[in-house]
């Protein structure tokens, strides 16, 4: 397997787009960076109906929570980076996103901070002091704080390295840009967990109290949620995630030179259809 994600990360400018959140934040490690609102707008949608198809063929989610095209959409969306996967057609296979915090934020304003844990008094104590201490950790190394969720792997592709390379990718990204300490939502199905905790994830602790999985009723499935550090991952892959740090420089990035219409709107429509139906923007 090792060889094999050797390989694949060899030809990662072949199999891998980002797509940055705005043109401030691409930094000079990136050397193939395209501005062009277009192509960043259609990647976003292919994305977001890849997610719409693969989470309603799990039963992650119902018809009534895509857009009539599809599309499963989040606020997530307009604010982070985005790991895409392609096929040998050139279709994206599989996404990511990552969405970076400055150290300085709290759970408050943080997408966990909708988790079902949060429901209960004793549950919302536990994650949110666990969360707290992250981000103070996070703070004293001089770290950013990140969120990766909206995990989606096309069914031809389950049986193949993607999974793993896209996760390895998350990785990379977090230390291309400066080193992170994060948190991921990550459900039990196709063994998604098991994957990030293969490569250093590890469940939320507080005080010696760990956050549990739970079930999350709205996507119809158990979920764990992972916290990972960008220096300190598995040592057995450790080094396949610098020497994909080092091929990220080369990966073509797509960032928007200006505000789409179409663009505002897709996340307008997106905002008021989940305050009208109370209905949560992203699954896991």
């Amino acid at each position: 397997m090792l060889r094999l994600l050797e390989r694949n990360i060899a030809a990662i400018e072949e199999r891998l787009i980002l797509l940055a959140p705005s043109p401030s934040s691409v930094g000079e490690g990136f050397r193939n960076v395209t501005f062009d609102w277009r192509v960043h707008a259609e990647r976003v949608r292919e994305m977001q109906r890849l997610r719409g198809k693969v989470y309603l063929e799990d039963g992650a989610i119902e018809r009534r929570h895509l857009s009539i095209e599809g599309l499963h959409r989040t606020p997530e969306d307009e604010r982070s980076w985005h790991l895409l996967m392609l096929g040998r057609d050139g279709g994206i296979s599989a996404c990511a996103w990552y969405l970076e915090h400055a150290n300085t934020t709290s759970i408050t304003s943080l997408r966990v901070r909708n988790c079902p844990l949060a429901t209960t008094e004793v549950g919302r104590e536990t994650l949110h002091a666990a969360v707290e201490s992250e981000i103070e950790r996070a703070r004293r190394d001089g770290l950013r704080y990140a969120e990766v969720g909206g995990w989606a792997v096309s069914k031809q592709s389950r049986c193949s390295s993607e999974g793993l390379l896209l996760a390895l990718a998350a990785y990379s990204l977090g230390r291309r840009l400066g080193g992170c300490l994060g948190i991921t939502t990550a459900t039990v199905r196709h063994s998604s967990s098991a994957i990030l905790r293969r490569l250093g994830g590890s469940l939320l602790e507080a005080k010696g109290t760990v956050v549990p999985s739970y079930f999350d009723p709205k996507y119809n499935c158990e979920m764990e949620l992972l916290r990972f550090d960008s220096r300190q991952p598995n040592t057995k892959y450790a080094g396949l995630i610098e020497l994909l740090r080092d091929r990220l420089a080369n990966v073509a990035v797509f960032a928007s030179n200006a505000a789409s219409p179409q663009v505002v709107s897709d996340f307008t429509v997106a905002r008021d259809f989940a305050a009208a139906t109370d209905q949560p923007f992203a699954a896991a």
